[in-house]
């Protein structure tokens, strides 16, 4: 059975049940930063193996220990995760990345950039303007990466 990595970002401390119950079911997690508190990653650990990277917010004893960035692997691809999408300074396709993972803008987005995916879950945090609040899941799919936005 094909692997599913759950996709979450931008929880600024609030971890919906919504978010959880769409999570469910999920073999891994990728926080995708503004994770705001140690809590969030605790019940999202309760769920599946949880992987997170530093947010702009998380400027606290616990960002401090995120990583900026990440590489994450499911199933021979490798997916870089990255908090703020303009900070990405290496060449996804040389680099041989399949997937950039990605939040900071609160707005859930899937595209395919030269045989790139992009994903950005969009925000399972407190509502921002009127953007929705969602989460992503993420598998592999024949062979390439297919992605899903969630609405909560």
């Amino acid at each position: 059975m094909p692997e599913t990595i759950g996709v979450i970002s931008d929880t600024h401390g609030l971890l919906r049940p919504e978010a959880l119950t769409a999570l469910r079911g999920c073999d891994r997690i990728i926080h995708a930063g503004d994770v705001g508190t140690a809590e969030v990653l605790d019940g999202l650990r309760m769920l599946a193996p949880t992987v997170a990277v530093r947010g702009n917010v998380d400027n606290d004893a616990l960002g401090k220990k995120l990583p900026r960035s990440r590489v994450v692997e499911l199933e021979g691809h490798e997916i870089y995760v990255i908090h703020i999408l303009a900070e990405l300074t290496a060449d996804p396709a040389s680099a041989g990345l399949s997937a950039v993972v990605f939040g900071h803008s609160h707005k859930p987005s899937i595209e395919d950039r030269e045989g790139i995916l992009y994903l950005n879950p969009g925000s399972a945090g407190p509502r921002r303007f009127r953007l929705p609040v969602t989460v992503a899941r993420l598998s592999v799919v024949e062979g390439r990466l297919q992605a899903q936005i969630v609405e909560l």
